[in-house]
């Protein structure tokens, strides 16, 4: 008999596997974060590609290693993100990636939002096209939403809190490119 526990925590596998697998492709991704609590705004714009990644690949077996974890190919899927930023008013660029893998609950990361050292998150799922995950580290906390809105957009909410004081929000809205 399979445990009730067990039960949710493969089927967050699945869900977590069909949101990568649906979220895979060209994203154009507009950002607006509100500083808070004086309320200035930065708006961002993003061209973002996701790939899916299947248990035991390269990139899942090198995450594995960064977060020391001995079994090579214990995550069971994962993404790499890979993306390219203009500040819309200072024109500033950045570009970077991001790998996640996942096992049970925890969705590992090479590299936090404010750190590039390898990170971990606990994630679910409030309805399967929604994805909400919370990072904690350097005495901050991530609350990420991310909710699949048909197969052409995507929405994001993150909010950022310090010491339980809610420091920035930012909403996103991506648009698949063809």
């Amino acid at each position: 008999m399979i445990s009730r526990l067990k039960l949710a925590q493969t089927t967050d596998e699945l869900l977590l596997a069909e949101f990568f697998q649906l979220s895979s492709g060209q994203w154009l991704s507009e950002r607006r974060y509100y500083t808070l609590p004086d309320g200035e705004t930065k708006e961002m714009v993003s061209t973002i590609a996701i790939q899916f990644l299947e248990q035991g690949s390269n990139n899942l077996q090198k995450l594995a290693h960064l977060h020391e974890i001995e079994n090579l190919n214990l995550m069971i899927c994962g993404a790499e993100v890979t993306w390219e930023s203009q500040d819309s008013v200072s024109g500033r660029k950045s570009k970077g990636s991001t790998v996640f893998g996942a096992k049970g609950n925890t969705l590992y990361r090479d590299r936090g939002f404010a750190t590039p050292k390898p990170v971990t998150a606990e994630y679910f799922f409030p309805s399967p096209k929604t994805l909400c995950l919370r990072t904690e580290y350097n005495d901050s906390v991530f609350e990420e939403e991310l909710k699949l809105v048909g197969s052409n957009y995507r929405t994001r909410q993150t909010i950022i809190s310090r010491a339980g004081e809610q420091l920035m929000i930012g909403q996103y809205l991506e648009k698949r490119l063809h």
